[in-house]
Parts: structure tokens; sequence; C-alpha cells
């Protein structure tokens, strides 16, 4: 049975609503709460959590239930109601499906999963309690050890969720890793892929044939020595470790989908008429013919696109950074994480965006130059990599392999051009020239990497490049 049900309804669940949904377990369990007053917590008779609930989210846009859960939401704006039970406790998982079902019986709207809401009676708990929980856990945390803090999840699409974002927070303060063990037939939602890549997080599969697997490498792990970690062949040596792959990782086939997926940084000088964004929607506008859908500082995204709103939320959280996410529409899937920080040298956005496309449908590559043109030209680019990958057209990261993109292009911003020494910008080792963006006098350069798409030339190209620009 899962442990994450959630409530989707297009009425707010008023204080009585929430009530009943409480009152689940029965009028003698405790209610306490954490973050700042945002989760609310049945508890035992000890005080430790069973469920917790998060106050209700409204969503403004339009696709997100269905990306994220695969469920049919009512029309937006909707309110999505978040349980968590606690792990390997049956009736803390039954109370979560009772509050569910409660609050959408009473608010309309569904719940998900629907298995896991079929009953409105009280759950029966007498006697249940459950394991003291480490001072240092978060609610959605449920293994700690000195080394990794571990989260065990069971839905469609690992998303980056509010109280999933607080936990890869506080492992970072605590100096931890985060692993997120999962069932086979998960997926990632890319916002979490791209906050996985520091070691010793990882995402881990249960697997039938191999235990445990890395869903983005393929390693075979166990765990040992307080966290999951990869296991050596008899005969690794510590030159070559020969770590073992799961079987179920190469299982890979062919769709015939492609992703093109677009990395740029941009800086801005400080000002206070500096509106944030521009540069996301310049390139969104370009590629698929509109402005993104929607964004938020978590997932589901739940606000409409506003560069305004978004530069008012950076701004109140200066000079601490901040993380967001962006998605497109149902019919073009797109989505973009990004990072905003204030730097020495301005107001520096980190952009990560990927398109999906299916087999009959072409991505718009001529439109790239122009893309980097504006950038260039209206929103300080600093550097940008294209590359185009045989991956899922939703964008979800399956723990299968899916094979490295190949690097179409790359643009140095005009700052930069102009730093480099001599004329070391300009003169490269590759077959083609670069292309002028901007004014001559102050020009950005695109660099067009002819990689054979079938091979991995296309980045023995780009080794070169940023070889020679580096003065190597």
């Amino acid at each position: 049975m899962t442990k994450d049900v959630i409530a989707l309804t297009p009425r707010m669940p008023d204080p009585l609503t929430v009530l009943a949904g409480l009152l689940a377990g029965g009028p003698d369990k405790l209610v306490g709460t954490t973050g700042e007053g945002a989760v609310v917590q049945l508890c035992d008779d000890r005080g430790r959590p069973l469920v917790s609930i998060e106050a209700p989210l409204l969503v403004q846009v339009a696709g997100e239930a269905e990306r994220l859960l695969g469920a049919t939401a009512p029309p937006v704006p909707f309110w999505w109601t978040e349980a968590r039970a606690t792990t390997g406790v049956e009736e803390a998982e039954l109370i979560a499906g009772t509050f569910a079902a409660r609050i959408a019986t009473l608010a309309g709207g569904s719940a998900w999963p629907p298995e896991a809401a079929r009953s409105l009676a009280v759950v029966k708990t007498d006697g249940v309690s459950v394991a003291p929980t480490p001072a240092a856990a978060q609610p959605a945390v449920d293994a700690l050890t000195d080394k990794v803090a571990v989260i065990i999840q069971d839905r469609p699409v690992i998303a980056m969720t509010a109280w999933l974002s607080d936990a890869f927070r506080a492992a970072a303060d605590a100096g931890l890793g985060l692993q997120i063990v999962t069932s086979p037939g998960a997926t990632l939602s890319p916002a979490v892929r791209n906050s996985l890549s520091g070691w010793p997080s990882r995402w881990v599969v249960r697997d039938e044939r191999d235990g445990y697997y890395d869903g983005l490498s393929g390693a075979v792990l166990r765990w040992q020595h307080g966290m999951f970690a990869t296991v050596e062949s008899p005969d690794a040596t510590p030159e070559d470790p020969r770590t073992p792959v799961a079987a179920a990782y190469q299982e890979v086939t062919g769709t015939g989908d492609r992703q093109l997926a677009i990395s740029f940084r941009t800086v801005h000088p400080a000002d206070d008429r500096l509106v944030l964004g521009g540069a996301l929607e310049s390139v969104w506008q370009e590629l698929t013919g509109r402005p993104p859908a929607g964004w938020g500082t978590a997932e589901p995204a739940n606000l409409p696109w506003s560069p305004r709103r978004l530069t008012d939320v950076a701004f109140e959280r200066a000079p601490e950074p901040t993380w967001l996410v962006v998605v497109g529409s149902p019919d073009r899937p797109g989505l973009a994480t990004v990072r905003i920080s204030r730097t020495k040298a301005g107001v520096e956005e980190d952009i990560t965006l990927a398109f999906g496309y299916g087999p009959g449908e072409e991505p718009p590559l001529d439109a790239l130059p122009r893309v980097a043109e504006v950038l260039a030209t209206r929103h300080h680019l600093q550097s940008m990599l294209v590359q185009l990958r045989r991956a899922r057209r939703d964008l979800a990261v399956p723990p299968r392999f899916e094979g490295p993109g190949v690097p179409l292009a790359f643009v140095l911003g005009a700052e930069e051009v102009r730093e480099m020494p001599g004329d070391r910008a300009r003169r490269t080792p590759l077959s083609e020239p670069p292309v002028q963006l901007g004014p001559r006098s102050r020009p950005a350069l695109y660099y067009p990497l002819p990689g054979d798409p079938s091979d991995l030339s296309g980045w023995q190209d780009f080794e070169r490049l940023m070889r020679h620009l580096k003065g190597a």
C-alpha cells in the first residue's frame, strides 16, 4: 500500500473538513505541527508521528496532476492536499487513505491513488506506536545514519515536492547525502534528477534479480557502512573496481522519443529595476511559440507564469539563493529548473531546460542560432550548451540506460569573448568557424558542433573546443 495519499478537490478544504479528516484515527490521537505550522501530524500516544499532512496547495497550472500522478484532476484551479504515512506502519497508511477519502468526499474531487482512499471509517489503532524519530530527521525521512538520510517512495513520478525539497536542504545542512528508494516502476522528475548529482546521494531502485541498483548509473548496490553503496566484483582492483551493472538497467527499448536539452547561464547587473525570468521566457517563446505555463518553488508547479512575481520571490529570499521549477503546457512537454543567486558579478540565473518530442515530431533545431542571439543581445548570456538526447517525450527519467546526449552547439557570451586574450575565441580547432551574434564591436560567438548523432564524436569536438578556450 502506498505511503503517500493526495486529495484533489475543486474547493479548498475548510477547517471543519480538515478536522473530519484528522479524526480518521479516532478522537484520541495527538496532533502536532512542524515546518513552522505548515505540516500537521497525527501522532501516537508518545507524540511520534503516524501521518504528516501538508497545508492545501492551490494549483493553477493545468496538467500537473496528470504529469506527476497520472491522475485526472478537477479543472484548474484546484486544491492539492497531501498526506504521508510513516513507513512500515499499516495503520498509518490506512489513516492517510481515510484522511484523503474524507477530504475528497466533503470538498468534492477525488483521491490518489483511488485504492488507498476507499473507506471513511475510523481506523482502529489501539496499541499502535512507531519507532522513535531521530531528532535531526525531517517528517519525510525514513532512516537516518551518520552518512545519509533515506527516503522510501512509492509514487509513479518522484517529484521535488515541498517536503522532499526540505529533506534535501536539511541533509545538505547536516553534511549528509540523500538516498531515495523506489520501486522499479517509478521514474524521477528532472527536477529531482538534477539534485542527485553529489555522492553519496543517489536513486536506489528495488530489483528482484539484483536486490538494489542505482537508477541513474545501473550500479548494483547493497546496504553497507550506513548507506547504499556500490558492490565490487571479486576480481576488482583499485584502478578498476568493475562495479556490476543491474540487468534491468540494461533492458533498453527504443521508442523514437527525443529531448532537446539546453543549459545556460545569464549574469545581470544588480539593479532595482531588474526583472528575472525573461531569458527563459524568450527561449520558451522561440522554441514553442508560447511562454511557459507555470512555475513554483516546488512540484507541482502551482503558479501561472509571471516573471514579475518570480522576481519578487527571489528578491525576498536574497542573499540566499532561490530554486524554482518551470513547466510548459501538456501538449508540449517542457520543464526547467532555475537557480538564482547573488554574486560579486551580479545576479546569476543558472537554467537547465528540456523539451520532449515524439517519433513524429521534429525539434526546431533551425531556431537555435536565433535563440542564442536573443539571449546574447538582450539577456546578458554568459554561456550555453545545447544537446539532443534519445529520451522520453514526457521528460520523466526511468531507471534504465538512455545514453548521453549529442552536443549541437556551444555559445560564449559577449563579455566572455571580450575577456579572452587575442583572437583565441574566434580561431578554434573545429571544422566550422564560430558565428558572430550581436554587434561586430562586441559579439557573442555561436560554435556549431558537427558531431555525428550516432556516436560520441560531438563530445570529442566539445572537449577540444573547451581545452582551446581555456588555453590548455
